[in-house]
């Protein structure tokens, strides 16, 4: 877990999307984020926890379903939202935060 403070005490916005396997929304969300790390490069992290794998981390930030995305600016928790969002509404929440 301390790696993960590590990751998430970044000067850039780092995007924290907790998933599952199995879970099919979690499976739309994939590429879109991928369109935003296209988009946004360098400007933002966005790393994946898979809950199943992760329980603990998952239990710290309170995921009860998935998908679940988490924005942290210098270790600091700035927004959340469960459910698949579109690309642009993705980067407007991170340029905005």
């Amino acid at each position: 877990m301390s790696k993960f403070s590590e990751i998430i005490n970044q000067n850039h916005p780092v995007l924290v999307d907790f998933y599952a396997d199995w879970c099919g929304p979690c499976k739309m969300l994939s590429p879109i984020l991928k369109q935003v790390k296209d988009e946004l490069g360098e400007g933002v992290s966005i790393i994946k926890i898979d809950v199943d794998k992760n329980q603990a981390l998952a239990s710290k930030y309170q995921v009860r379903g998935v998908p679940t995305m988490l924005l942290f600016k210098n270790g600091t928790q700035v927004w959340r939202q469960s459910g698949v969002l579109q690309k642009e509404a993705i980067i407007n929440v991170i340029s905005n935060n």
